[in-house]
């Protein structure tokens, strides 16, 4: 059972990468293989040693793991539907357009480096996920047509990963190194900035050399603001409280303590009493598309379930030793740790980085000074690297936060992405997996070489 669940992972995974050719829905593919690959871990209990040490209880625990993973699935995907319901909520409203009327130009390749900056320091204040989502819809506002739209999309995964690795709050998984305290946010801010803009960089200049002509822009009719179904003063409104609920998310955190779900729908929340209130005198048939509810009916829910099964999926393979067992012989086959990262970072654009940052943090304990002080003289280089602001987890937060974007769905942006604008997995292997390696694999040689030359 155990080799079996690794094989239905595989061919879901190749499902969801083929969802085009087979004409099978992704979302289908990811939440048979997360409910299959949960049946086997219950009905091969007996066959995987890390769960047949429980005994008569080996059932409960898979259980109880399957609850504690649901749960922490449900926080993302309760923070990605809150933040695609507010996006939408500023859509309907028209608020983006005070943003795309500032953008002029049509030429591709000053859009390219417009989009590209925007999404690096906006994920950074904000998170890649939520970044992805806003730009994502700005884009609908540029560029006519998805097949010219895609290419820019890519850049924005490319640009919001990079973006929120160095940042303490841009990605899940610098967010659990900077909790766990192996990091800290000046040392890591101090440290990824400059990898992380030379991982954006790298693909950008690439690129320039293929962006030539002007972007089609979306065909507008003509109108004025009695003809727009919300006046300028809704508009502006509307926009600056949903942008300032994204922003008070990590702010909500910080104070609270609480988990960034509840502060994205704190934010729901008071823009939907905001809304109601000021379109309160309208007819329902003006209201209604202007209306939390009305919007809700545009989100893409089975962009929400891929999202689930997928993760449901990783997690089925963490609970049964699978990642255990892949950081065990990373750490044994390879030993340096800036392989271990490289490989690690690698590894996230095929199995969500979340868990894979879980188990090295698992793997490899964050050392301290005492442990730094009665270690023999052999062991106490190796173990510096362990230490808060380590090389080794700062390069694991960079690695993690930045290699996913090699494949569309190794992270949560390009999970996103996907969703929203229904990308091939293999037009982004084509057009984007390279791009992005070569950013990844340049911005992990800054780090290194920035590290030997300090």
């Amino acid at each position: 059972m155990y080799a079996l669940m690794a094989l239905v992972f595989v061919l879901g995974y190749l499902s969801i990468a083929l969802e085009h050719p087979l004409r099978i829905d992704k979302a289908a593919s990811a939440l048979l293989t997360a409910a299959l690959t949960w049946s086997l871990l219950v009905l091969g209990i007996e066959h995987i040693p890390s769960l047949a040490a429980h005994g008569a209880e080996s059932r409960e625990f898979v259980v109880e793991e399957l609850r504690h993973h649901l749960g922490e699935i449900a926080e993302i995907l309760f923070f990605l539907l809150g933040a695609m319901t507010i996006v939408e909520l500023i859509d309907s409203h028209e608020g983006f357009k005070v943003i795309t009327d500032r953008i002029q130009t049509r030429r591709r390749l000053y859009l390219l480096w417009i989009i590209g900056f925007l999404t690096f320091f906006l994920s950074a204040a904000l998170d890649n996920l939520t970044t992805t989502i806003v730009m994502v819809s700005l884009l609908r506002k540029l560029i006519r047509g998805r097949p010219e739209r895609w290419l820019f999309v890519g850049v924005v995964v490319i640009s919001a990963n990079a973006g929120g690795a160095w940042s303490p709050i841009g990605d899940v998984t610098t967010t659990m190194l900077w909790i766990g305290q192996q990091i800290t946010a000046t040392g890591v801010v101090t440290s990824l900035f400059i990898p992380s803009l030379v991982c954006l960089l790298v693909p950008l200049a690439i690129l320039s050399f293929t962006m030539k002509g002007e972007a089609p822009r979306p065909r507008r009719v003509a109108s004025d603001d009695h003809g727009s179904p919300t006046t300028p003063f809704e508009r502006n409104l509307v926009l600056s409280l949903g942008l300032a609920a994204l922003v008070f998310v990590p702010v909500f955190k910080t104070v609270t303590h609480l988990p960034p779900y509840m502060g994205i729908l704190f934010g729901l929340g008071v823009l939907w009493v905001v809304t109601e209130i000021i379109h309160r005198n309208k007819n329902d048939e003006d209201k209604h598309p202007l209306s939390v509810v009305g919007v809700l009916r545009k989100v893409d829910s089975a962009s929400v379930l891929f999202f689930l099964g997928i993760l449901l999926a990783v997690s089925a393979l963490s609970t049964a030793g699978h990642l255990t067992e892949v950081a065990t012989l990373l750490r044994e086959s390879l030993g340096n740790i800036y392989a271990i990262n490289y490989v690690i970072g690698l590894l996230s654009a095929v199995v969500d980085n979340v868990p894979l940052v879980a188990g090295a943090m698992q793997m490899y304990p964050l050392a301290t000074e005492a442990m730094l002080a009665t270690a023999p003289a052999a062991d106490s280089g190796w173990l510096q690297q362990f230490m808060v602001d380590g090389v080794f987890w700062e390069l694991l937060a960079f690695c993690a936060g930045t290699g996913g974007s090699s494949l569309i769905i190794g992270s949560a942006a390009g999970v996103a992405a996907m969703g929203m604008e229904r990308i091939s997995f293999m037009w982004y292997v084509r057009r984007i997996t390279l791009l992005a390696f070569l950013g990844y694999s340049a911005g992990a040689a800054t780090y290194i070489g920035l590290h030997f030359l300090g």
